[in-house]
């Protein structure tokens, strides 16, 4: 008899389980929303990967630019080149030194729980970075050019390539978030006003 009520039992546990389980499971398709301790180690994570593609570009390019100066070619430059090699350098420092700070920061703070500070900072570091980048991409270019085509060539294209950096890292990115707060805004009030008919009726 004893054998008989177990398994009721557990059933009945079971379906209380589910119950509750069901209870606070988000619909089909929805997501389940994120707390802030989650929120915060996702953005970090996102940022950890982001700040691994863009060192790997930088730290190359930065290398070729220091061994440029111990080309024979880098003599035979004229001043304008020279200074225009300089700056390119200083900026391609300047991108590592953004890009590589989230580790050093992290470094530091590691243990102060300060993990909404370190993630705000290094985001805005990450920017800063990316500005610097395609800033000496863009320097390095133009360097290049105006050694293979002479002319004003080389400084439309340069200016080209640079204005094209700027719509695909910056443009691009503040439009689609543009785009999808004018969605969620509109999805905000066509709830809304459907609510409010729901109500009236």
């Amino acid at each position: 008899m004893a054998m008989t009520e177990q398994p009721v039992e557990s059933a009945g546990e079971n379906t209380a389980c589910c119950a509750r389980h069901d209870s606070h499971s988000p619909e089909p398709g929805a997501e389940s929303p994120e707390t802030a301790r989650e929120q915060v180690n996702r953005r970090w994570n996102e940022i950890l990967q982001e700040t691994r593609l863009t060192q790997t570009g930088v730290q190359i390019l930065f290398g070729f630019l220091l061994s440029v100066a111990f080309t024979p070619l880098f003599r035979e430059l004229e001043t304008f080149d020279r200074v225009l090699y300089v700056i390119t350098v200083v900026l391609g420092a300047s991108a590592t030194g953004s890009l590589i700070a989230p580790v050093s920061i992290h470094r530091f703070l590691s243990g102060q729980r300060m993990k909404d500070e370190l993630v705000e900072a290094a985001g805005r570091l990450m920017m800063c970075g990316m500005v610097l980048l395609a800033l000496t991409i863009g320097c390095t270019l133009l360097l290049i050019l105006r050694v293979v085509i002479p002319g004003v060539l080389a400084e439309v294209l340069a200016g080209g390539v640079i204005l094209w950096f700027g719509l695909c890292w910056y443009v691009l990115p503040l439009y689609l978030r543009r785009r999808a707060d004018r969605r969620s805004h509109t999805d905000r009030r066509s709830h809304t006003d459907r609510r409010s008919r729901t109500d009236d009726a």
